[in-house]
């Protein structure tokens, strides 16, 4: 398995505060690791 390398801004840019939380999408965290959304919600 290859390992690709993702600029901190790219990831930063995907976080989000709610509630004092910090959180990201399960879609922006599917598409960090290249898989599906539903499997990041299994």
């Amino acid at each position: 398995m290859s390992q690709i390398i993702i600029p901190n801004e790219i990831i930063s840019n995907k976080i989000y505060f709610i509630r004092n939380q910090k959180v990201m999408l399960d879609k922006d965290l599917a598409e960090l690791f290249d898989v599906e959304t539903k499997r990041i919600n299994e």
